[in-house]
């Protein structure tokens, strides 16, 4: 089985069996092989319990397909962009549906290199292919498969991110909601002789997830209430959360603050300008004041790009700029290949707090005094594009752009409305510069869509 509505934009996902099964993800492999003309592969997958049953149709294929396999095991995301980048293979994909429920599973794939394939730069093939295929005929040499084990060459690798000499010893409280980073952590902290102490969250890998509401996700405040009580409880420097495939990191400062994607970014770009003055930094267009500001008092260049994990790698391989953030907290660095990474964030803030002797807090209240935002909303709507459409008749006179979805902008006050690129649904952002300012732009929009969906 394989549905061909569980081809997104960035990625395939869907539930298991229902729309995904072991034919399935075999017809996938063929045709991935076959549309990037690959000879050699890397394959991963991530803590799901199915994860095991599709990598092993995925792997079977590729093999009676004559294509030799690279089996990298269980891997986060970022550990499997590093595999596909660093050994020799034509390309690859980890099985693997990110912070979905604990019943779905899918492919994020890659071309040599580790550059992204997406709905309009080859995944559409892959789906066409894949719905057409009939199991073909077993190649006159079979593949051969080779396992290898990349965790210490990773961790020595994102460690190469940072001045270990200017880290200062510290409490930490990590989240691995279930997958793999809080074990990677470890790791790079011992191979590193880094100067923490790691208190693990949901450290264990675990494909049955169970963590609050049993979706592995940060981003949901019922996920984020047992990390900020352990940062205070145990009087923590820092809290870290992840999750479940590793490729997206969320900060918790030592007051119990949760750090949004937004400011993250701001304070990430500190960083980043730190270790290369008036680099380019590109963020989205959700809430933008912060970080531009933030850039601009720092001498580097801000651009705005639309949202997504294979169009902002895009756009900064065009630019060449050194690093980018988004507010759903995937941070993308030039240097790892223009892709996201869930542990160099971590890293670069440990540095940053080291260099600079403050406490986390320090370097968030600043932000916290002078930007307001709601944090992304979802609303569910008959027709997105004409709920768009209202949006821009009734708020005029302000500054509109439409880089991703639309934009306006008011001297105290701005919005963002988008459509998912994943979900049925249409997301809004508000931003301002007092408290006031944005729950009466909240008011306006919310009269405008109606009520957003619970926990968003």
């Amino acid at each position: 089985m394989l549905d061909p509505a569980i081809f997104r934009s960035y990625d395939v996902r869907g539930v298991v069996p229902q729309q995904l099964d072991e034919a399935g993800a075999g017809a996938f492999a063929r045709a991935f092989a076959q549309v990037i003309g690959a000879r050699r592969v890397v394959v991963g997958k991530d803590v799901r319990a199915s994860g095991p049953m599709l990598a092993e149709a995925a792997i079977a294929a590729l093999l009676r397909a004559g294509v030799d396999v690279i089996d990298i095991g269980t891997v986060s995301t970022d550990m499997f962009y590093f595999a596909a980048a660093t050994l020799d293979a034509d390309g690859g994909f980890t099985v693997s549906a990110s912070h979905n429920p604990r019943d779905w599973n899918g492919f994020n794939s890659c071309r040599k290199g580790a550059v992204p394939l997406s709905l309009t730069s080859g995944l559409d093939q892959v789906r066409d292919l894949a719905l057409q295929d009939a199991g073909g005929t077993p190649a006159a040499r079979p593949g051969r498969r080779e396992r290898r084990d990349v965790w210490n060459n990773f961790a020595d690798y994102v460690l190469t991110y940072i001045d270990r000499s200017r880290l200062r010893p510290m409490t930490l409280v990590a989240n691995g909601n279930c997958g793999l980073q809080v074990k990677v952590l470890r790791l790079v902290a011992e191979r590193g002789k880094l100067p923490l102490t790691i208190h693990g969250m949901y450290e264990e890998p675990d494909g049955a997830f169970p963590v609050p509401g049993g979706v592995p996700n940060p981003l949901l405040p019922e996920n984020q209430g047992e990390l900020v009580k352990s940062v205070l409880g145990r009087r923590a420097d820092l809290g870290v959360a992840w999750d479940a495939d590793g490729d997206r990191c969320f900060f918790v400062d030592e007051s119990g603050y949760f750090l949004s994607g937004y400011f993250t970014t701001a304070i990430l770009a500190r960083s980043v300008l730190q270790h290369e003055p008036g680099a380019t930094v590109i963020i989205d267009p959700r809430s933008i004041w912060a970080t531009q500001d933030t850039i601009a008092a720092l001498g580097g260049k801000t651009v705005i790009s639309r949202a997504g994990m294979t169009i902002i790698p895009a756009k900064m391989r065009e630019l060449n700029a050194a690093f980018a953030g988004e507010m759903s907290a995937h941070f993308y660095f030039r240097r790892n290949w223009f892709r996201d990474n869930g542990m160099i964030p971590l890293l670069l803030m440990l540095e940053l707090l080291g260099r600079e002797g403050k406490p986390l807090s320090a370097l968030v209240a600043p932000l916290r005094a002078k930007y307001f935002a709601s944090g992304e909303m979802n609303f569910r709507v008959a027709d997105a594009a004409a709920a768009i459409a209202r949006a821009q008749r009734e708020f005029t006179g302000g500054e509109t752009d439409f880089t991703d979805g639309l934009s306006v902008a008011f001297t105290d006050w701005r919005f963002n409305l988008r459509s998912s690129n994943t979900e049925p649904l249409l997301r809004l952002n508000v931003e301002s510069r007092s408290q006031a300012a944005l729950d009466q732009g909240l008011r306006r929009l919310t009269d405008l869509l109606g009520q957003p969906l619970a926990g968003h």
